[in-house]
């Protein structure tokens, strides 16, 4: 039988209701055009170079900050349940592991971002900024969903 990990103390989860139907919010994740729209914290812009979603397909692309400076990420996707669930390994800079839930609240949304890193320590150094950043993310994603209707 398999052993059950605690992974708390090695986690950043983000949570909210979204007043939009987890349809159209699982679309606005997973649809490239709308993504690269919103994705990142307030003020960044991103450059996609690929985005293969489908399990083991890569997701690659450049985040630019407001002061100018530029990010690449890499991430790989391991699981696409849609419209229930989006499931990546991030592997550039800091390694970590992201499960993103979209549970239907009576036509809204209860959305959750999760990142799961190796170890405490990586968890800490991420959270400093991650956490307001994930808050920031969700956000652009709202204003989003609303250009989208």
């Amino acid at each position: 039988m398999a052993k059950l990990t605690d992974t708390s103390e090695r986690e950043i989860v983000t949570s909210r209701i979204i007043d939009r139907p987890r349809e159209v919010v699982f679309k606005a994740w997973t649809d490239p055009e709308h993504l690269a729209n919103w994705w990142g914290p307030k003020g960044f812009t991103n450059t996609f170079h690929i985005f293969d979603l489908k399990p083991e397909g890569d997701w690659k692309f450049t985040m630019r900050s407001p002061d100018r400076q530029d990010y690449f990420n890499h991430s790989v996707f391991e699981e696409i349940v849609k419209p229930e669930r989006l499931v990546f390994r991030h592997l550039t800079m800091h390694f970590f592991r992201v499960v993103t839930t979209f549970e239907d609240n009576s036509g809204k949304t209860k959305l959750t971002f999760k990142m799961i890193f190796d170890s405490k320590e990586e968890c800490d150094k991420v959270k400093i900024y991650a956490v307001d950043a994930n808050e920031q993310n969700f956000d652009r994603l709202e204003v989003e969903l609303a250009n989208m209707e």
